[in-house]
């Protein structure tokens, strides 16, 4: 069986992966779903430096420190930059990458440079680096992705 880790995009935590988890288990694979510091229930740990090194440094401890090996790796959204850092410093220990609607930035790009300069999401992440703002809990209605609907966030 595989050993899979979870990581969640931008305004979530390893709860979002609690569907996916029960199938994976159920066909007997081992399923690590950390939550990012900063976001989600480690909101509380958010400080105007978390932020990319940050959240490579939390997955790098999760496969060190639960000796994982052969790990399919798999960024969801904004963490594809992670994921891919991740696998730049221990790539001994990934079997496979998966991005899952993710970016994956070029060397020397950010995350906001994988989105066309026309795209909403883009304004909004701008806006919000613009005013400092380093902890992102957007409500359902200024979502920038466009969910409207509770069940869907």
């Amino acid at each position: 069986m595989a050993t899979f880790v979870l990581v969640h995009g931008g305004f979530h935590g390893g709860w979002c992966w609690k569907y996916v988890t029960g199938l994976l288990r159920a066909e007997g694979h081992e399923v690590f779903t950390p939550t990012l510091t900063g976001v989600g229930e480690r909101v509380h740990l958010a400080r105007p430096d978390t932020g990319l090194e940050t959240h490579i440094q939390d997955i790098l401890a999760v496969l060190t420190y639960e000796d994982l090996q052969e790990v399919i790796l798999v960024g969801h959204s904004l963490a594809g930059p992670v994921v891919l850092g991740v696998a730049d410093r221990m790539p001994e220990r990934i079997a496979h990458l998966v991005y899952l609607d993710a970016t994956v930035p070029r060397d020397g790009e950010a995350d906001v440079d994988c989105y066309p300069p026309e795209k909403k999401v883009r304004a909004w992440v701008e806006s919000m680096l613009t005013a400092g703002n380093h902890v992102w809990t957007p409500t359902i209605r200024e979502h920038p992705f466009g969910i409207t609907d509770e069940k869907e966030a």
